[in-house]
């Protein structure tokens, strides 16, 4: 077993913070390695290119490592056929990482949930979950590991039974982390009192979170283990959401802000911190150049309390005249408002909101479709009843994520036969990046294929040509960003996007009017209707969390100092921000898309106001 300076790891995570690895799945893609090969198995086929990653991970200063052993349990290996080959495969990735690492390196046994659904939802039973557990644990074991370490586990059950099939094997340390969503909960709605004390009592050594939304969204439920007990707390955020570029997903948060978040946790009194998703040795190197050999700070104790806010939202009087979006396109400055649907079965909140909007001035609500791949109510459920019940214009996004091209067909002929007939075309976020990252994604279409359908249901015709009975007369728009990392492609498929028939178009979130006034003056040609992204700022935090862990938006340098300057103000200097921005931008576009941050329409309401003043 590994000592640092004579000492175990339970006993030096009570004395020190100690530097966890970063990401093997990310390296080993980084390297060529596809998503769909197994992963786990390269511990054998391929030992010298996990050891290098290994090795890279300790030259950067992570005093604990973990196994290439995430998903070597028998019910995922059985999708590349190696179900009969799980002890053998966990065994070779322990033997590999602790010859490695040697004797002052702590190597931690990788356990990851298994993909699947526990009855009675799913088909998985709890028996045969432990059992599939306790063989990829034995390999761990008889591969000399140090320690073991759950993560990435969303369910209590499930997690429950991976730490009594550990219980009943061995006496080793044992860190059970669970993933979170932004609202720092579990996917199933746990709160982080709830997992701490069940996490507890099932006899975890250390609890900690790990993947889940980044940085910033790891440090809210960090606070509130800090407050729950004396066990040592572990965290092991993403480095922010990805991206896709150039076919690859791609993580862009700094090493830098990483660490500095690092210091944070450290402060909090967290004894084991490192990376997931996206961190590279860069991140690490970063971590441990930070706070390394930093001794552990006493467990801050943040009061912690559960605050429903009450809606300030009065109910406007619902009012049906006709729909001015398609005739006033173009012709006049037009203002949409996003609504993203709620993730339970209650729209009741959100078709006020609307109706708050409505008699705010609002032409069209747009609503989303399940953004960043969260779960929510079906987008054309909610932006029917919107319509229906506040008397509301809408703007259905449709996404390519989760239907092939007849599961859109279909969508799309529903939404025509229930009234809703302006669109945005959109690809959509991967699963991986969602609170279902196990879902299988579609994308058999993308924004681009999913125009040419509608502009052909507009025609009469199917994808294949077969006529319809009536052809259908949707209004198509689509998204763009004018803040692409590969500019020249986003140009490509935005002309792309005009060919197959789009009339108008929505812009991420932007903060800076150069790089608004270059986009116009090159999308000019294309006499397209441009509705520009006005995202809010909420606080420095919020401005922060935008800038470094979500892609595709880039807040810049003066703008979030003046937030950190704001202090409590933050979501009223946000507003003063977004106005200002406002009164010099909106000439040189036809609209606003208005992105009001956590549901805070009031704010989207202020915006609203301060550009009517001029």
């Amino acid at each position: 077993m590994a000592q640092i300076n004579g000492k175990d790891f339970l006993e030096l995570i009570r004395e020190r913070v100690l530097i966890c690895d970063g990401a093997m799945g990310t390296m080993l893609y980084a390297r060529g390695h596809s998503y769909r090969s197994c992963f786990d198995e390269l511990s054998e086929s391929m030992p010298s290119v996990v050891e290098a990653l290994h090795r890279e991970y300790i030259a950067a200063g992570a005093d604990v490592i973990e196994t290439n052993t995430f998903g070597a349990n028998p019910i995922r290996l059985a999708e590349h056929g190696f179900e009969n080959r799980a002890r053998e495969i966990a065994r070779a990735g322990a033997r590999l990482a602790r010859a490695t690492a040697g004797d002052n390196i702590f190597v931690a046994g990788s356990v990851g949930p298994l993909n699947k659904q526990l009855k009675p939802i799913g088909s998985l039973s709890l028996e045969d979950a432990r059992e599939a557990f306790r063989i990829q644990i034995t390999g761990l074991l008889e591969g000399g590991i140090d320690l073991l370490i759950f993560e990435t586990f969303s369910s209590l059950p499930e997690i429950g039974e991976a730490l009594a099939a550990a219980k009943e094997l061995c006496d080793l340390p044992i860190i059970a982390q669970m993933t979170f969503t932004e609202e720092a909960k579990t996917i199933v709605g746990d709160k982080p009192a709830q997992v701490y004390k069940t996490l507890q009592q099932a006899g975890a050594d250390v609890i900690g979170v790990n993947c889940s939304v980044g940085p910033q969204g790891v440090m809210e439920v960090i606070e509130q283990f800090a407050a729950k007990g004396d066990l040592p707390i572990s965290a092991q955020p993403n480095a922010g959401l990805p991206r896709i570029i150039g076919g690859r997903y791609i993580y862009l948060t700094s090493p830098q802000y990483f660490a500095d978040y690092a210091v944070q946790f450290a402060d909090l009194g967290v004894g084991l911190i490192g990376g997931c998703c996206g961190t590279i040795p860069e991140h690490i190197a970063a971590i441990a150049k930070a706070i390394g050999g930093r001794k552990l700070s006493k467990r801050a104790r943040i009061e912690v309390r559960d605050v429903v806010e009450e809606a300030a939202v009065k109910a406007a009087p619902s009012i049906h005249a006709p729909s001015l979006f398609r005739e006033g396109l173009g012709k006049r400055f037009m203002v949409s408002v996003e609504i993203d649907p709620p993730r339970s079965a209650d729209p009741e909140p959100l078709i006020h909101s609307a109706k708050y909007l409505k008699a705010s001035g609002v032409n069209l609500i747009n609503v989303a479709d399940s953004p960043l791949a969260r779960a929510r109510m079906s987008a054309l459920a909610m932006a029917h009843l919107i319509r229906q019940e506040a008397g509301m214009e809408v703007l259905l996004h449709v996404s390519c994520r989760d239907r092939n091209a007849l599961g859109l067909q279909s969508e799309l002929l529903g939404a025509h036969a229930l009234g809703v007939r302006n669109i945005l075309a959109v690809t959509g976020d991967p699963p991986s990046v969602g609170d279902y990252p196990f879902a299988k994604a579609v994308f058999e279409l993308d924004a681009i294929g999913l125009s040419h359908l509608i502009t052909r249901l507009n025609e009469g015709v199917d994808l294949i040509g077969r006529k319809l009975a009536e052809p259908t007369d949707f209004l198509l728009g689509v998204a763009v960003n004018p803040t692409a990392v590969d500019m020249r492609e986003e140009w490509s498929r935005l002309e792309k996007k005009v060919e197959a028939g789009a009339s108008f178009a929505f812009t991420q979130p932007l903060f800076d009017l150069r790089t608004l006034e270059d986009f116009i003056k090159r999308v000019e040609p294309l006499k397209l209707p441009i509705f520009l992204g006005i995202l809010p700022l909420r606080s420095a935090k919020h401005a922060e969390f935008l800038h470094n862990e979500v892609p595709d938006i880039s807040i810049p340098d003066d703008v979030r100092q003046r937030m950190q300057q704001a202090g409590e103000r933050g979501a009223a200097v946000g507003v003063d921000i977004a106005c200002e921005f406002l009164r010099v931008a909106k000439p040189l576009v036809q609209g606003i898309y208005l992105m009001p941050p956590f549901n805070k329409f009031e704010m989207a309401v202020k915006v609203i106001q301060g550009i009517e003043l001029e």
